[in-house]
Order: C-alpha cells, then sequence, then structure tokens
C-alpha cells in the first residue's frame, strides 16, 4: 500500500476518494477510527492509502482534478 495524503478533512477524503473510485481505482483510508479513540476527531489524520500498482495513476487523477497530493514517496 502507498500512502496519497494525510488530511483531517473528512469531506475533502470523501471528495478524492469519489475520484479515485470513478477512476476505477480502490482506496482505503486508514487511521478513520484512531481520533475517536483518542478523544479528537482531528488529533490523528486519516491516511488515503492505495496500491502501489495504482499509485502512479491515482496522484495523476488526484493531480488532474486540481488535489494536491505532496508527490511520490
Amino acid at each position: 500500500m502507498r500512502e496519497l495524503l494525510r488530511t483531517n478533512d473528512t469531506v475533502r477524503l470523501s471528495f478524492l476518494r469519489v475520484l479515485l473510485r470513478d477512476a476505477g481505482i480502490e482506496s482505503v483510508v486508514l487511521d478513520q477510527h484512531m481520533s475517536v479513540l483518542e478523544g479528537s476527531a482531528a488529533a490523528i489524520p486519516r491516511r488515503l492509502m492505495v496500491v502501489e500498482a495504482d499509485e502512479a495513476r491515482a496522484r495523476q487523477v488526484l493531480s488532474e482534478a486540481g488535489e494536491s497530493t505532496g508527490g511520490p514517496r
């Protein structure tokens, strides 16, 4: 799995997942329940992940939509 970005913005995260889904790229959000355990909804950023084989295409899809992911890791 490769991390595309980290964010506390749940609306943006949802939007990015829809963009990826519409492009046929499956994504996973990690750490979405950790903030609840820590007692603050914004304490721990959520990570948007894709499989390594989809990383370049996923970054391209998000970039074309005007969404920066911080570049390849």
